[in-house]
């Protein structure tokens, strides 16, 4: 009966989720410099977090922020000052000869990892504006709450595996040992990435208003 319903929201969710973003560098970052535990974490941090935003949309506070600006530009200034504060730990890395390959896969410990990629998530202004989207325009209002934890229990699922994938992929050793000698400019290279997302949000919000 839901049928239709789930497809549009699984197409949606595709073609959001193999967008580069936040989550997406995050990801990379842990898997090249940490290793594979260490993607894999980050991944299942980032699928946990999705279930911060299936609960407010379920429970209908995500209606309450779509109304509420000064609510949702805080959430947007708290996203941007963390992704700035992870940017910058990543600017600040050390050059590492290959010999210390091994030492820099025990850098991240499991913990650490996975809170990187719940909070990034958790965080993030795209999966909020995404399940806003979905919650209120794509599922109709009629359609049972159970049959919509469904939805986001398989969100959340899809989004982990996803991105476990791309960890397996960036953990590999070929790769891993590409970025050997030069890791610390990707890692560098990545900084700058995140900072500049942080950045392009808070200056986002900075022309909205001027």
């Amino acid at each position: 009966m839901y049928l239709n319903e789930f497809l549009l929201v699984a197409l949606v969710h595709l073609l959001a989720v193999m967008s580069p973003g936040p989550d997406f560098a995050v990801v990379i970052r842990n898997s090249v410099s940490a290793g594979r535990q260490a993607g894999l974490m980050t991944a299942a941090g980032i699928g946990t977090g999705i279930f911060i935003h299936i609960g407010y949309s379920l429970l209908g506070i995500g209606l309450i922020v779509s109304q509420s600006v000064w609510l949702f530009n805080l959430l947007k200034l708290v996203a941007a000052a963390y992704l700035i504060y992870i940017g910058i730990r990543a600017l600040r890395a050390q050059p590492q000869g290959l010999a210390d390959e091994r030492t820099s896969t025990l850098s991240m410990a499991p913990r650490q990892a996975f809170l990187n990629g719940f909070i990034t998530n958790g965080l993030n202004p795209k999966a909020t504006l995404f399940f806003l989207s979905v919650f209120t325009a794509v599922i109709s209002p009629q359609t049972p709450l159970t049959v919509q934890a469904g939805y986001g229990l398989y969100l959340a699922l899809a989004t982990g595996t996803w991105f476990a994938l791309v960890a397996v992929l960036f953990s590999q050793p070929r790769v891993r040992r590409g970025f050997a000698r030069l890791g610390h400019w990707f890692d560098r290279l990545m900084g700058v990435v995140l900072v500049g997302l942080g950045l392009h949000l808070v200056l986002a919000e900075w022309l909205r208003r001027s």
